[in-house]
């Protein structure tokens, strides 16, 4: 059975590169994050409709690795899909809290934001709204109960932690 890691943290924490990365290290397969792929490919400012697809879409994603039988490495997850709803929309589809509680993860990598904010035509959310966003997500994972633990560092050094993170929770040589 597949063991499952979400990445989850603020824009622009090294997300994409670390689950791509961890995937190599430990034979495992990466899940790329499907919501900066969509909004990048928009033709207009993105919706209610299309966060909810988007989050339909995560569902499938991480319902499909459950028969898989190494790692699974998920560049985003729910939680951060969730906090997006609110801090958007104010409000987030009623089916969200369930599916949340009923795909979660293994063990939750949250990356913090000692990487520095490079815009680019997706990102919304530099400066302050970065320690807003990474107080919200370790809240969330709190309230769900879910095992994480928190990711720091810059380049080799973040990927050493987050391995040294996995081969300890795994109990892993």
């Amino acid at each position: 059975m597949a063991k499952k890691i979400a990445i989850l943290g603020p824009e622009c924490t090294g997300k994409t590169t670390l689950a791509n990365q961890l995937a190599e290290y430990f034979n495992g397969i990466w899940v790329p994050e499907y919501a900066r792929t969509y909004v990048a490919n928009l033709n207009a400012r993105y919706t209610f409709a299309d966060v909810e697809h988007i989050a339909k879409t995560q569902i499938e994603q991480i319902s499909s690795a459950n028969n898989l039988q190494n790692f699974v490495f998920f560049d985003t997850e729910l939680i951060l899909t969730k906090v997006w709803f609110e801090v958007v929309f104010k409000k987030e589809p009623p089916w969200l809290d369930e599916a949340i509680q009923h795909n979660s993860f293994d063990l939750y990598l949250l990356t913090d934001t000692s990487i520095p904010w490079q815009p680019d035509p997706v990102r919304e959310n530099g400066g302050q709204m970065r320690e807003f966003l990474f107080q919200k997500y370790e809240y969330y994972l709190r309230y769900y109960k879910f095992p994480y633990e928190i990711v720091n560092g810059i380049g080799e050094q973040r990927l050493h932690n987050a391995i040294q993170i996995i081969k300890r929770y795994f109990r892993l040589t």
